[in-house]
């Protein structure tokens, strides 16, 4: 693809705000759409936006190299479900390309799972090395309840077929107060006896979900310090660029994650940026705050005013998220998990 003011240059100036972190990580939405209705994130009766706010495929792509050429080195795809975007394995084969020539260190996927048993080796084919599934539970009648229609058979074969195509798999779970703190044990077990790592997400004040989170919210302190008593944790000091926390269990010697945005802070060290599906650029997951940058990149084939848009962003980045809940209140954020989650 050719634009007629191209920005990418051989030295990239960094995204850098004004707290002194450098921007290196796109989360970058590819629909609004989604196969399931998590109760913690859609409400069953989604009413989902027209066609012409999304970007297509191409300005989804040329909105990347933009971000490349200012120091961008990892993309994740996320959604909505990524996987029901109609072709968007265009898409990966155009950033995988961007893989090969080494404008990109990574290109990974968050996803459902639900499709992946017929998108695991094509995704392979195009650089996509590891994914993050998305699974709260493993009881079909639970799974079936939290997301509304799903059947978790599809996530086991979606699994299974990542594995055999060589993606490397992560495990990502919402924690809950409730059915979920006796499912933890298990969780740990079938993720770690496949050779796959676990986070454990504190649910977020996100989307349209419409139960109560002050009956939901379960801290992941004291969830830690509950598992600390039928676990050996041992404290790793890795980061994969996020905002997870991570020990090793001695017991199966894999990886277990802690995303704690409400019980602690994540925000000293966060490097990266969201773009929605229509286009908005969000620097915090946790704040209303955003630019739209479709006006400027249908406005012209020059990359500069985008550019310019997404300095301005960045540097307008707040120090932290917003995220609070309280015994009798709450702060959140109309936006999707899959969107912000790790």
């Amino acid at each position: 693809m050719q634009h007629e003011h191209a920005i990418g240059q051989a030295v990239p100036r960094p995204l850098v705000d004004g707290f002194g972190r450098t921007a290196t990580y796109l989360r970058l939405s590819v629909t609004d759409r989604c196969d399931l209705r998590c109760t913690y994130c859609m409400s069953e009766n989604m009413t989902f936006l027209p066609r012409r706010d999304i970007l297509d495929l191409e300005e989804l792509y040329r909105l990347s190299r933009i971000f490349m050429a200012r120091g961008v080195r990892k993309i994740r795809i996320t959604g909505g479900e990524p996987l029901v975007r109609k072709n968007i394995m265009s898409l990966f084969t155009m950033l995988g390309a961007e893989l090969e020539r080494g404008a990109l260190d990574e290109l990974t996927l968050t996803t459902n799972g639900t499709l992946l048993d017929r998108y695991a080796e094509t995704l392979f084919v195009h650089g996509v090395r590891r994914v993050n599934v998305s699974l709260d539970t493993l009881d079909p009648g639970r799974y079936r309840a939290i997301t509304r229609w799903g059947r978790i058979e599809r996530v086991f074969a979606g699994i299974e077929a990542a594995q055999a195509a060589g993606l490397k798999v992560k495990i990502n779970a919402v924690a809950m107060r409730g059915p979920f703190e006796n499912e933890v044990d298990d969780l740990i077990r079938f993720a770690h006896c496949r050779g796959m790592d676990l986070t454990l997400i504190e649910e977020m004040p996100l989307g349209e979900g419409r139960h109560d989170r002050r009956e939901s919210f379960l801290s992941l302190s004291n969830l830690r310090e509950t598992l600390s008593k039928r676990w050996t944790l041992e404290p790793l000091a890795v980061s994969s660029g996020g905002p997870a926390r991570y020990v090793r269990v001695r017991e199966t010697g894999s990886i277990l994650g802690f995303i704690t945005p409400l019980s602690c802070d994540f925000c000293t060290a966060c490097n990266r940026l969201r773009v929605s599906a229509t286009g908005d650029l969000y620097t915090c997951m946790g704040n209303e705050g955003r630019i739209g940058l479709r006006e400027a990149l249908r406005a012209s084939a020059d990359d500069r005013p985008v550019d310019a848009l997404i300095s301005r962003a960045v540097a307008l980045k707040p120090e932290g998220h917003a995220f609070s809940i309280t015994n009798t209140h709450i702060d959140g954020i109309a936006r999707t998990m899959s969107v912000l989650g790790g």
